[in-house]
């Protein structure tokens, strides 16, 4: 069975744009899943350390047979492949980081994968993105992604124009 899987996407190194396109033709060759969509790209400020160049995010939609966990190792692959290193610092710069936002309509926390995403609410570079593929979404813990929105200002970000 097919469940629709939001996956968030951020680079802020190594040509971040690039960076973002690679990982999404990564992502559309996954098995057992289609890439259905992604948002437009959006430069964000950075979480964390200012000293840090600013970050391209974006949002894809991903209809997949793959298991919640499967589908994260797939991801985590998808940013090694592509120069990830994972370091102590969070938040810290990166070449790819790939999130899982949204499972369907699963609630999952564990030790590895939280679900929805612990922060998305509070991270305009992720609702923005989100709400261009899914503006009538419900999250499966029954806020909407509207009065996410309401909440959470469209402040230090730029949506790049293709």
């Amino acid at each position: 069975m097919m469940e629709r899987v939001y996956i968030g996407l951020g680079s802020n190194l190594a040509k971040p744009l690039q960076q973002l396109r690679a990982a999404l033709q990564a992502i559309a060759q996954l098995p057992h899943s289609q890439l259905q969509a992604h948002s437009s790209f959006y430069i964000s400020d950075p979480l964390g350390p200012a000293d840090q160049p600013r970050y391209v995010n974006a949002v894809a939609a991903l209809d997949t047979a793959l298991e919640p966990w499967q589908l994260l190792d797939a991801l985590q692959r998808i940013e090694q492949e592509q120069g990830r290193v994972r370091k102590a610092e969070r938040w810290g710069p990166r070449t790819l980081d790939l999130d899982i936002l949204l499972f369907g309509e699963r609630l999952i926390d564990d030790e590895r994968l939280t679900v929805p995403h612990y922060h998305m609410h509070a991270r305009p570079f992720v609702l923005y993105p989100l709400a261009e593929l899914a503006a009538e979404l419900q999250l499966p813990d029954g806020r909407s992604l509207n009065a996410l929105l309401e909440a959470c200002p469209f402040s230090g970000l730029e949506r790049l124009a293709e």
